[in-house]
């Protein structure tokens, strides 16, 4: 409990130097949330929680280290304060990455995984595919699969024993279709013999979630409604509640992109 002893309101957070941070804002309003612009490391000071955007993580990571956010968003991180990354927010949140480009990025850390960029091809090779996720429907209702938008997407090829697996993804390696995601595999374990490779798509640590996919991109918000009950449980321990009211005053107005049935 805060001074006054006063139970104070909290708001979700959006990352928003790039990528789709004005389609999580939108999704959360569908649910009677108003998300809060992100842009400096004293707007941290004022949300409960965050939602890192996917985008392209590079530009990111370039965005965030000119206006010195790294060192604020690791904090963040360590507070125990719930924070959501939507496939370049899964990779900044990756305590390690393969795949990355000569020098890297920098990173926030935080889940004990292993994450693979772009494992899943270039632009072109964007996709949509039916998800199980039967631990979301358990908690949200609704059908036990989700329709997983994944563009330039990463995909996460080793957890910690902390780390619980909310989806997957199967890749056949002998389809021929998928011989450019295959190999991606290179510089792994060795799985000639095997004709699947299981990777996973979306996966929780304690006040951390993460998903490869969009699902910000879609009409159904079962997994913003996920993040916010993980909120909700983070803000009752301290005596917080959910801002339904409070909207970030540099919102300009949405730019939506398309939104996938």
């Amino acid at each position: 409990m805060e001074a006054g002893g006063a139970a104070h309101q909290r708001s979700v957070g959006v990352l928003s130097l790039q990528g789709s941070f004005n389609e999580h804002i939108a999704a959360l309003r569908r649910l009677g949330v108003m998300g809060v612009e992100v842009r400096k490391a004293e707007h941290l000071e004022k949300i409960g929680s965050l939602i890192i955007p996917g985008g392209e993580s590079t530009t990111m990571a370039k965005l965030a280290h000119y206006h010195n956010l790294f060192p604020a968003l690791r904090e963040f991180v360590k507070s125990g304060r719930p924070v959501w990354g939507t496939c370049a927010g899964l990779i900044f949140l990756a305590d390690r990455a393969i795949g990355q480009k000569n020098g890297g990025q920098e990173f926030i850390g935080g889940l004990d995984c292993t994450v693979h960029r772009n494992f899943f091809g270039s632009q072109l090779q964007s996709f949509e595919i039916d998800l199980l996720v039967s631990k979301l429907a358990a908690k949200e209702g609704g059908p036990a699969s989700f329709r997983g938008v994944f563009i330039r997407a990463p995909a996460i090829m080793e957890v910690g024993p902390d780390v619980e697996v909310l989806a997957d993804y199967t890749v056949h390696v002998n389809d021929s279709t998928n011989a450019k995601i295959v190999t991606s595999l290179r510089g792994l374990e060795d799985k000639k013999s095997s004709s699947t490779q299981k990777v996973v798509v979306a996966a929780r640590q304690g006040n951390l979630l993460v998903t490869a996919f969009h699902p910000e991109l879609t009409k159904d918000t079962r997994w913003h409604s996920f993040f916010l009950k993980m909120s909700v449980e983070n803000n009752e321990e301290h005596g917080l509640s959910i801002s339904k009211e409070v909207a970030s005053s540099e919102v300009k107005g949405p730019i939506f992109l398309p939104i996938f049935e």
